[in-house]
């Protein structure tokens, strides 16, 4: 399907946000900034954005957007295979300097913290969908707290990218699948009766 000229507009200006992010960081973000990057007007940014801060969540959620929630029916593979995704996208893509700018715009502007954490929310979801539907096929226990299950499978790689700022080794989803999921799922050790 052909790209409509206010699609590839609109394209243009995400596009120049996040240019703008990366290379000015929050200080420089301003709908001047973005506008003269993507050379349009800002009387056009403000008509389909009213606040930087929209401007800037629309640009994040376009351009990183989930990923599906794989349903091969096996967890393991399900989860391995998200976690890989994550850490291509943290790897070999401006990502981190941008979500790193994000964060700290959040952090600074309270409206634009609580757009973070829908898109957080979002973000979220795939992997979740997989806990859920292994936990409805009886491979994970009911008891087991799906949230906290996600954010132990996510924060290692925030950690390591975001804080600690060490590189992700190769072996690191497997190990992180095996010590959170391994205890739970069959075949590894636990019993019909941990998995109630």
């Amino acid at each position: 399907m052909p790209v409509t000229r206010g699609e590839g507009a609109r394209r243009r200006v995400l596009e120049a946000a996040l240019e703008v992010l990366g290379a000015d960081g929050l200080a420089g973000f301003s709908m001047e900034a973005v506008a003269r990057r993507a050379g349009a007007s800002k009387a056009t940014l403000y008509r389909h954005w009213p606040t930087t801060g929209a401007l800037l969540v629309d640009a994040m959620d376009a351009t990183f957007r989930p990923f599906p929630a794989p349903d091969s029916g096996d967890t393991t593979a399900d989860v391995t295979m998200l976690l890989d995704a994550f850490v291509t996208l943290v790897r070999d893509t401006p990502f981190p300097k941008l979500m790193a700018a994000f964060i700290d715009a959040a952090e600074r502007e309270p409206a634009l913290a609580e757009m973070h954490a829908d898109l957080t929310r979002r973000r979220r979801e795939p992997l979740l969908a997989v806990l859920v539907r292994a936990q409805r096929r009886g491979e994970l226990p009911a008891r087991l707290d799906l949230e906290l299950t996600t954010d132990l499978l996510t924060a290692p790689f925030f950690y390591r990218r975001f804080i600690a700022h060490h590189p992700i080794p190769p072996t690191l989803v497997a190990d992180v699948v095996a010590q959170i999921l391994g205890p739970h799922t069959p075949g590894t050790g636990s019993t019909p009766d941990d998995r109630r």
